[in-house]
């Protein structure tokens, strides 16, 4: 298999996320035919730990898109609400520990751009899916993944090879149900790891430490309709509610102690301008390098949220809808990355860590559970230059850090599976 050609499929059919089908079928055919044992839907995923799942509607409406591109029907019948998840598993000739890779699949809700400067654009391979885009490099991961399985398919190792191909990063969605269903509890040593970031292409961190724990928040308000002109003391203005919200929300102070990330992305309600909104909803995003206050950004939020919605005599919920812990790379598993990553050739600058915050990544709920359990994990950033950043309409990678990558990532498997 041809990584590029991989990648170059998935980016032209991107599926947001929990809505992975054709994706996650591909996956699943490749690894059946590479002999790996696999659990794919309820299976791999907690189906009650999932969140932010998209509505019925949106799921039946990309199950049948999923077939009409190609998926194969008989292995997304069982991922058709939601639980798109897949793991391959195969077993060494020998005895040895239990070594695991994850790979996100999701893209994104972005309309990719249709300028002939934009290099899938222009070489063919844009988007077919109006407003879903792989702006993230999620294509490249899980195509990766597929080609990494293959290089080890012959099965002389010593040990467990586990992949793991995870639905809804975005958002901070898959990867703690993934968690919650145990699929990493028999794993050693977990490796995670993302293409781009604006990084030089052959630069390499084996860890990154940098990553901000984060919540995403839906707030909900509920008022009484009313005629706005003609009696409009009978309403209660949900959406007057929701707009306070957001003003409080954005004038919460910073820490001294650590970074802090707040923002509301989404402010939704009304049907016309004549009546009074009665329903009003926020998604509110919380972040910080450090869990304890982000846990206190999110109580100060709902506190927010309460006391804004009994002003104007409304009343209101929240829920998580995604969320995110901090990562800690274990040293020994970082100089393992960046021994390997010297090995090769097209490696030329090695890093620890990463040098600033970049977000946010679910993969950190995988690699606390391996921890938590005695095993080692890392999250390892491969440089790519960017022509626009992450989630932009004009996202693209270097394609020549897709083979550069997977024989790092075989190095690797083959080190700790000797």
């Amino acid at each position: 298999m041809d990584v590029i050609t991989l990648r170059r499929d998935f980016h032209q059919y991107p599926e947001l996320g929990f809505t992975e089908f054709r994706t996650a079928s591909r996956v699943v055919e490749v690894l059946l035919s590479l002999g790996y044992d696999i659990l794919y839907g309820r299976d791999a995923i907690d189906h009650n730990s999932r969140r932010g799942v998209p509505s019925q509607r949106e799921l039946d409406e990309a199950y049948s898109r999923a077939i009409k591109f190609g998926a194969n029907e008989t292995i997304i019948e069982k991922m058709k609400d939601g639980n798109t998840a897949v793991v391959g598993v195969l077993k060494g000739k020998k005895e040895g520990p239990t070594v695991g890779f994850r790979f996100d699949m999701d893209a994104l809700p972005i309309q990719e751009s249709k300028d002939y400067d934009h290099f899938p654009q222009s070489h063919e391979f844009g988007s077919e899916f109006s407003g879903n885009m792989h702006a993230c490099a999620h294509d490249g991961h899980t195509a990766m993944g597929l080609v990494l399985a293959e290089r080890l398919a012959d099965r002389n190792f010593a040990g467990t090879l586990k992949l793991i191909f995870q639905p809804a990063e975005e958002g901070g969605r898959g990867g703690y149900a993934m968690a919650q269903k145990g699929i990493v509890d028999d794993v050693d040593f977990l490796f995670c790891s993302h293409l781009g970031l604006d990084i030089p292409l052959g630069e390499i961190h084996g860890g990154n430490s940098k990553f901000l724990a984060s919540s995403k928040m839906k707030a909900y308000f509920y008022g009484v309709p009313s005629h706005a002109g003609g009696t409009p003391e009978k309403g209660r203005n949900a959406l007057l509610g929701a707009a306070t919200a957001l003003l409080n929300i954005h004038a919460i102070p910073r820490f001294s102690g650590g970074t802090t990330r707040v923002n509301v992305g989404i402010l939704e309600g009304g049907s016309a301008a004549n009546i009074i909104p009665s329903e009003a909803s926020m998604v509110i995003d919380i972040r910080s390098d450090i869990e304890e206050i982000k846990d206190e950004l999110e109580e100060r939020v709902k506190t927010i949220v309460k006391h804004s919605a009994y002003m104007h005599g409304l009343t209101c919920d929240t829920e998580i809808i995604g969320e995110a812990t901090t990562i800690r790379p274990d040293p020994e598993m970082v100089s393992v990355v960046l021994e390997e990553a010297r090995k090769l050739e097209g490696f030329i600058s090695f890093k620890e860590d990463c040098d600033t915050s970049i977000g946010s990544e679910d993969a950190s709920f995988l690699i606390k559970r391996v921890q938590e359990r005695g095993g080692k994990g890392t999250y390892m950033n491969i440089g790519s230059p960017l022509p626009a950043p992450h989630h932009h309409h004009k996202f693209d990678i270097n394609e020549a850090v897709l083979p550069l990558a997977v024989n790092l990532l075989e190095r690797i498997g083959k080190r700790m599976l000797a």
